[in-house]
Formats: C-alpha cells, structure tokens, sequence
C-alpha cells in the first residue's frame, strides 16, 4: 500500500465530507447517530467476537494488564458506548449558535457564531470504545474525521467502523464524514499529523511516549494531554468517613485510567488517624504503597517513595503518599508534580475549599468527590474526544464545545464605513 497515496486520499474524501456534515441540521445529525447505535445493537456478537481476536493478540504479545483492560469489550462496555450515542444526540447542539450580540454605534450587529473546526484526526491507543465517542462527537458537532486506532485494537476498530458506516449510509450521509485508518502502518501516523491542507486539528489519546512524539513532529494543531498525574489532598478538616471513601474509589475504582489518583496527599495533623485506616483498605486490594519518611512511620508495609513517584502516573495498584503540613503545602506540592489534569481536595471547610480550586492549576479542580468524576460522560457531555490539559482552546474533558470554534458574525441594514 502506498501510504502517503491512502493518506492524501482519506483527507481529500474527508475535507469534502466536513462541508456536507458542516451543513447537516441537527435533526439529520441525530438521526445518524441513533442510526449508527441502532447497527451496533444488531452488532453485539460481532463487535465481542473481533474484540476477542485482539484480545488474544494482546495476551499473546505481552499486553501489560492496563492496556488490556482499556482494549476488552465486554456486554456493559458495548451497551456503555450506545448509551453514549443516544445522549450525544440529546445533547443540545452547538453549531449556528449565536452569541453575545449587540448593536455597535455604526448601527451594525455583531456577535459570535459557533462553527466546526472542520476535519479532525484522533489518534489513540488501545481503547476501541474512543472509536465510537469520537465518531458520535464529531458529527454531532459537525466535523469530520479521521480515526487511527492503535494496531493492538485493529479488529476492533474495523467492527465499530462497519457500524458507523452502516449508520451514515442509511440517513443518507456519505461515509467519509467518519473514516477509520484501515492500515497499521505507523507511517499512516506521520501523514496524518502533517496533512495541513485538509486536517485542521488533531487529537492524540494514550500513553505519554505517543503524545509527546505526536506534539514534537505535528505541523497540524494538537489538542492534548501528556499524562494524568491526579491528587487527592485530605485536609485537617475533612470528614473523615467521606476522605476514606474518596481516597479509596480514586485510586481502585479503576487503575488504568488518565483521572485515577495517583498520589495521596494527608495534613499531618490528621494523618495518624487517616492513614493507618487506608493503609488496611489499599492492603485488601493489592495496592503497593510508597511515601514519605512520614508515611512510612505510620504504615510499616510502605516503601520509601523517590523523587520520581511524586511524577509518575503508574496506571496500576501502585500509590504515592505524602504527608504534608497543612493546605499551603499540598497546593505548592500539586501545582510542583502535577500533569494538571483534575485534583480534589476533602475539606468541610469552604473557605480552604475555595482557596484550592483557587489556586489549583489543573484542568478540573474537585471539592470533596472522587476524581474518577473527571470524564466527559459524567460531566454530562454524552462523551468525550479527550482531556486536554492545555490552556488554549478547549481545557478538561472535550465535548461538542471543544470541538467548535466561533467567528464573528455581523448584521447590517446598509452601513457603510464613515
């Protein structure tokens, strides 16, 4: 296969897609994507049976435990990704809004209209359900786009794409409004992220090597988050019951995900009380601990933590723990380690309370609740395209917003410039 030839070819089909779906009503939007939850309904054995292919790939290729959990299919995950798809459709659509108009001295109105971005490229890897939330939020927000999943979810993908496509065809929208990279080829990759003339962004998802090539080598804009390096700060003033429960649903609810906990942060003049207890519950669910000179005082299973944990996302039952003197130093210490993705702080004091979210630089900031609430299906966007950790543009979660850009609009009756 000629790679650079295919790669040409998927962003031309794509750029011609992006003004068709750029001008589809919100009524055509939805029905392609009840249509499209519809073909993956009636394509539950064949979306498990090629996820079982890559899955044995995977096991047999030495896929680490994080990585095969992000790539299985299982029943709940399917009915998960077509839930997605019916509250994508619920959700309001943001294309030909018009925001804060008002009338100039000149007589002339002027406000701002939300627009797709145009042509998106999503790379990622492992997960096969990113497939189907960035397909349902691109057309619902109007773009394009073209999917490069990772080769170890290559069957996977191919299912899921067969469905979207059956879905696009029958509300009549042609099928490269949403192309998957039939190729696992990385060279497909270095195309793509160069292809300037009929990609407008792209998103990378997976792991920190991935991201950081893709944003040294793009020449497209990159939306992006290197690493989720989350924190949970027990304050001295936090009920302890719910800091317990946080602490313990952060970091093992799930581990191979960008908003687990990864390092726990207790005021020293609770941590006797707090983390004796924690240290029982992490025990139970085979989580290897490592802290400060502090915390291995209090928990004689610790490992002495080393300067590298206090950055490190493991993505596994691993957790770092720092016992620290009271609010000033867990904020100094959080925005020090932090990938700025989301961290919470369990506190019955509002003032502390407001004073992190404050003075915390992260993407989401969370007062007494688990970051694993740090996802774009609980953030009530249907789905997301990723977390960005970046400042400019889209920040947190992506939904259908994030996925648009505005340009002024004006409204006139005959003025012309004095």
């Amino acid at each position: 296969m000629d790679i650079k030839h295919y790669m040409q070819t998927l962003g031309s089909q794509a750029r011609d897609a992006s003004r068709i779906i750029a001008a589809a009503d919100t009524a055509l939007k939805n029905q392609a994507l009840l249509a499209i939850a519809e073909a993956m309904s009636g394509g539950r054995d064949r979306l498990l049976a090629a996820n079982a292919v890559d899955m044995q790939k995977g096991r047999s290729n030495g896929l680490e435990a994080a990585l095969l959990d992000r790539l299985e299919l299982n029943p709940e995950r399917i009915d998960a990704m077509i839930e997605g798809l019916h509250q994508v459709a619920e959700l309001p659509d943001p294309v030909g809004e018009v925001t804060d108009l008002q009338e100039r001295p000149s007589g002339i109105k002027l406000g701002k209209m939300r627009v797709p971005l145009g042509v998106v490229g999503i790379i990622y890897e492992s997960r096969p359900n990113v497939t189907i939330d960035a397909a349902s939020l691109c057309l619902k927000s109007g773009n394009a786009t073209i999917l490069r999943g990772g080769s170890e979810a290559i069957e996977s993908n191919r299912a899921i794409a067969a469905c979207i496509t059956q879905g696009l065809a029958a509300v009549g929208l042609p099928e490269a409004v949403v192309q998957v990279i039939n190729t696992t080829d990385r060279a497909a990759v270095g195309e793509l992220i160069t292809m300037t003339e009929t990609v407008d962004v792209i998103v990378p998802r997976g792991g920190k090597s991935l991201i950081e090539r893709i944003s040294a080598d793009a020449r497209v804009p990159v939306i992006k988050h290197l690493d989720g390096n989350c924190h949970v700060y027990i304050d001295e003033r936090a009920d302890r019951q719910k800091a317990v429960a946080i602490a313990l649903n952060a970091k093992t609810h799930r581990y191979g995900v960008c908003n687990a906990m990864e390092s726990l942060l207790v005021a020293e003049s609770i941590a006797d009380k707090v983390l004796p207890e924690l240290a029982a519950l992490y025990a139970d669910k085979g989580v290897e601990l490592r802290g400060c000179e502090k915390t291995c005082a209090l928990i004689k299973s610790a490992l002495a933590a080393s300067e590298a944990d206090w950055s490190q996302e493991y993505l596994a039952p691993i957790l770092s723990i720092k016992v620290v003197a009271g609010l000033d130093e867990a904020i100094e210490h959080i925005n020090r380690y932090s990938s700025r993705h989301t961290e919470a702080i369990v506190t019955e004091d509002r003032e502390r309370a407001e004073r992190f979210i404050r003075e915390v630089d992260s993407s989401s900031v969370m007062v007494n609740a688990s970051t694993r609430f740090a996802d774009g299906f609980e953030y009530g966007l249907g789905a997301e395209i990723g977390i960005s950790t970046d400042k400019i543009h889209a920040r947190g979660p992506v939904g259908l917003e994030g996925l648009t850009s505005q340009k002024w609009v004006v409204y006139g009756d005959g003025q012309i410039r004095q």
